[in-house]
C-alpha cells in the first residue's frame, strides 16, 4: 500500500445477482405453499414491503429472515442454505469495500464526522431521510441495498463487546434536523442508548468552538488485531485508504486533540439530553 493507497469509483452500490437468485428461491416456496405476499408477511414476522423487496434481490434479508422464511414455507433448510452465499457488498460504495473489510477485524475505531451522522450511529428513519436529500436522485433498489447493509453493519456495535468504538460528531449535525424532528428525537434516544454501551464514547464537538483540530474534514481511524493502524478519510466523490505509518500518525493526533476539544461524553448526555427535550 501507499500513503494514499487507492480511490474507488463513484461512490454508487453494484447490483447483486445473488440477491435475486436469492430472492427467487424465497418467491417459489411462498408460492409452492400457495400464499400472496400479503398472507405470508405476518407469518414470518416483517412487512409486505420487507418481503417484496427481498423477492425481488431489492434489499439484503434482516437477520432472521431466513430461518423465519424457511420454517414457514417448509424449504427443508433451502433458504437457510441460500443465505449463506449472499454477497453483502451491494449495499456498500465500491471504494468504502476495503475499509468495510477491515471493520470486521479491528479492535479499534474512532470515527469524526462534520457532514452527517455516522452511518454505525444512524437509525433507519434517519438513513431514509438523507438518502431523500442524494443527487442525483437513487433508484429504491439503491436505497433498500444500502439500508440493509448499514443496518447489517450497525450489528457489530452490541455484538462486538471488545472491539472500542469511539466518535466525534459536530452539534450541528443535531441542529439540523434532518428528516424533521420525531426523527431527530428518534435518532438522539438511539445515541443515548448505546451510550449506555461500555464499549462506545460518543463526543459531540460544541458549535462554538474557537480552536478546532478537524477543519480539514471527517475522519476515520481503526486499529487491526497486529496493533496496526489506518486512516480513511472521505469526501464528495469518494474516498482514499491511508496506511503510511507518519501519515496516519499525524491523523491520529488530530483526533486525540479532537477529543480534548470536544465536550467529554458525560456532558453530551446532558446535551443531547437538553435537545432531546427541546424537539
Amino acid at each position: 500500500m501507499t500513503d494514499y493507497d487507492e480511490r474507488w469509483g463513484s461512490g454508487e452500490p453494484e447490483s447483486s445477482d445473488s440477491l435475486r437468485e436469492f430472492g427467487s428461491i424465497v418467491q417459489s416456496f411462498r408460492e409452492h405453499r400457495g400464499f400472496t405476499q400479503e398472507q405470508a408477511a405476518p407469518l414470518i414476522g416483517y412487512s409486505p414491503h420487507t418481503l417484496r423487496s427481498v423477492e425481488q434481490g431489492r434489499r439484503f434479508p434482516p437477520h432472521d429472515f431466513p430461518r423465519r422464511a424457511d420454517a414457514t414455507f417448509m424449504a427443508f433448510n433451502t433458504i437457510i442454505k441460500a443465505a449463506r452465499y449472499l454477497s453483502r457488498n451491494p449495499g456498500l460504495a465500491a471504494w468504502f469495500r476495503m475499509w468495510a473489510r477491515m471493520e470486521r477485524e479491528a479492535i479499534s475505531l474512532c470515527t469524526y464526522e462534520c457532514r452527517i451522522v455516522p452511518g454505525l450511529l444512524q437509525t433507519e428513519a434517519y438513513m431514509r431521510a438523507s438518502f431523500q436529500s442524494s443527487v442525483p436522485p437513487q433508484s429504491d433498489a439503491r436505497v433498500e441495498a444500502q439500508i440493509a447493509t448499514r443496518l447489517d453493519r450497525q450489528r457489530m456495535l452490541r455484538e462486538r463487546q471488545e472491539t472500542a468504538f469511539s466518535f466525534i460528531v459536530e452539534e450541528a449535525l443535531f441542529l439540523r434536523r434532518t428528516g424533521g424532528a420525531d426523527v431527530t428525537r428518534e435518532l438522539i434516544e438511539s445515541v443515548l442508548d448505546l451510550m449506555n454501551l461500555r464499549n462506545i464514547d460518543v463526543q459531540v464537538m460544541p458549535l462554538v468552538r474557537e480552536n478546532h483540530s478537524g477543519l480539514d474534514g471527517p475522519l476515520q481511524l481503526l486499529e487491526t488485531p497486529d496493533s496496526v493502524w489506518y486512516a480513511y478519510c472521505e469526501g464528495q466523490r469518494g474516498g482514499f485508504l491511508v496506511s503510511d505509518a507518519k501519515e496516519v500518525s499525524v491523523l491520529q493526533l488530530r483526533y486525540a486533540r479532537m477529543r480534548s476539544q470536544a465536550l467529554t461524553p458525560e456532558d453530551t448526555v446532558s446535551l443531547l439530553t437538553q435537545m432531546r427535550g427541546a424537539l
